[in-house]
């Protein structure tokens, strides 16, 4: 997952918990990315995935106490991404709101570069569909599927971050793979 030694973590945690403040700020150092690209394929938006990596080490933060390293310390924080990403989905779901920025976006986002413009457009048009199919996943399928596809975690240490077992994980990323198919090729024709 990381280039440092899985413990490092864990010998951080312990650090943090003993009164050692500065030892979050190398745990952020080394999972601020990669939590923050979980949370944006998530949520699918830049300054919410943002606001909810900064939320996730303050969670992690106020839990120093009573962490134990049971699992993989990436289980830990990645389950803590998970639920304030289920949080948020659900909040929106009951406060829905329009923002101009969705119309916009496609200007802003716009690659440069030195493939034709033909070839970005289509490029671009094909990353489009396959993040809005994800998007359109359930959130049990998506995060699965995020977790194994982009954090690269197994079986086991998905179960453990989402709170179910590995079966219950090979089924979702087996169902999310079909549903993904689906939408896919209901987009291209």
């Amino acid at each position: 997952m990381t280039d440092t030694p899985p413990d490092s973590d864990i010998v951080a945690m312990k650090r943090l918990a003993d009164g050692d403040d500065l030892a979050l700020n190398e745990i952020m150092d080394r999972w601020r990315d990669k939590v923050a690209a979980f949370l944006q394929r998530m949520t699918g938006d830049a300054a919410t995935a943002e606001d909810l990596a900064q939320e996730t080490f303050v969670r992690l933060y106020q839990s120093c106490g009573s962490y134990s390293p049971k699992a993989a310390f990436a289980t830990y924080l990645f389950r803590i991404a998970a639920n304030l990403a289920r949080n948020h989905q659900r909040w929106r779901s009951r406060h829905p709101t329009v923002s101009i920025e969705d119309g916009l976006g496609a200007l802003r986002d716009w690659p440069g570069g030195g493939a034709a413009p033909d070839e970005q457009a289509e490029s671009t048009d094909s990353l489009r569909q396959v993040e809005a199919a994800v998007a359109a996943l359930p959130s049990e399928l998506r995060e699965a599927i995020l977790l194994f596809t982009y954090e690269d975690m197994s079986y086991a240490q998905i179960a453990a971050a989402l709170r179910c077992s590995e079966k219950a994980v090979e089924t979702r990323i087996y169902r999310a793979r079909q549903m993904l198919k689906g939408l896919l090729k209901e987009l291209d024709g």
